[in-house]
């Protein structure tokens, strides 16, 4: 795409150091077989305790990750914004289980939210609520279900978390995303962070759901909780993502026996996707929102959409996103043009972020032509070096 081709923008702030890196890595997980072996090798060395977070590190860690802690990421930070590009610090803890593990993540989210209210590199912040709460207790909770007297206690307590972590970041004047999750446990999610939009965004748009589009219900929910802020008379704030689960979604529904809440075709969920853009836009004074995509299609019909309405291409209401180590054409190539965008930048201990790694491998697996599309862009950049 047009949009998109310029590669010497693409990977100028790269060495040829980077480049083969990323090479080397995209080349073995665009097999699907190679990647099946090195995730579950992953798995295994970190279970039997083998000392292999130093190759982790220098591989796929350094392609997808900014650093192991805030300070670390610090050169990422200031590489992108070199270009144009804002950064998103993501503490990429999750699964945890128990309440030190939960307040420990508590507070490095806090940490990223300071940190961004003094940077202008730094537009947004982000956590995870399976990082600050258990994954099955948000399960129950969906589910409606009776809870025991220390559950009701955990609940209050997660509640509490994630209020404090929405009040710091509104009285430092920071927008939070708060991701989505799998939708067995999103509906605990979605009823926390309606509360704190009602509770936050009362001038102005703080605090952030995630819409995961692959799922069928996403428009009509979309459609509720707008007429709901029209209504109450509060801001929204949506960070549109396509979704991560989606093999796990269809498993488990057909595994289960009960309804598939996800599209099975693409189409439908690249459909679904660009209406919520769409529904966006046309309603960009009550909603704020993040398009969170790869793909160059959505990307570019966002672009027609801003110049359709006459908006600024820097309009600070719409944040065009892509994941640290993917998608820099399309990335690159909007801050080249003006628009406000930021790279997902995921940091923490390497043996924090594992599962994220193993899904990284996976998702680009699983991506149609993701990585036919990272490698052509490569090879064509190491081409043009060389005959320059």
């Amino acid at each position: 795409m047009e949009l998109f081709d310029d590669i010497k923008v693409t990977y100028d702030d790269k060495s040829d150091k980077d480049l083969n890196r990323a090479y080397f890595l995209f080349k073995i997980i665009s097999r699907p077989f190679f990647t099946k072996i090195l995730t579950s090798v992953l798995q295994l060395a970190i279970k039997m305790r083998f000392p292999i977070k130093g190759i982790i590190k220098a591989i796929i860690y350094k392609q997808f990750c900014g650093g192991t802690s805030i300070q670390a990421s610090q050169s990422i930070v200031d590489n992108l914004w070199r270009s144009g590009i804002g950064t998103i610090l993501n503490f990429s803890a999750e699964g945890k289980e128990n309440l030190e593990d939960f307040t420990r993540t508590k507070e490095e989210i806090i940490a990223t939210i300071q940190k961004a209210s003094q940077s202008d590199n730094i537009p947004f912040a982000v956590f995870k609520p399976t990082a600050i709460t258990s994954f099955s207790l948000l399960e129950k909770i969906t589910k409606k279900e009776n809870l025991n007297k220390q559950e009701l206690e955990k609940k209050k307590e997660f509640e509490s978390r994630v209020n404090e972590i929405c009040k710091i970041a509104f009285e430092l004047k920071v927008p939070l995303f708060i991701d989505a999750e799998e939708s067995w446990i999103q509906g605990a999610i979605d009823e926390i962070v309606m509360e704190m939009m009602q509770k936050f965004n009362v001038e102005k748009t703080w605090v952030f759901n995630t819409l995961q589009l692959y799922r069928k219900d996403r428009i009509s929910y979309l459609k509720e909780i707008l007429s709901d802020a029209k209504n109450k008379n509060y801001f929204i704030g949506l960070k549109l993502v396509r979704g991560a689960y989606h093999k796990q979604e269809i498993e488990r529904a057909d595994h289960l026996d009960y309804s598939c809440p996800v599209h099975r075709k693409k189409e439908d969920t690249d459909k679904d996707f660009n209406l919520a853009q769409k529904i966006c836009i046309e309603n960009i004074d009550r909603i704020s929102f993040c398009s969170a995509t790869h793909n160059e299609e959505s990307a570019a019909y966002l672009t027609d959409l801003i110049s359709q309405q006459n908006l600024k291409k820097d309009d600070k209401r719409i944040l065009f996103s892509q994941l640290l180590g993917m998608s820099d054409h399309i990335t690159y190539n909007l801050a080249n043009k003006g628009y406000f965008i930021a790279k997902y930048v995921p940091y923490g201990p390497v043996k924090d972020m594992i599962p994220y790694l193993i899904r990284r491998a996976e998702e680009n697996t699983s991506i149609a032509g993701q990585m036919s599309r990272e490698l052509t862009n490569i090879i064509k950049e190491k081409k043009r070096r060389k005959n320059s």
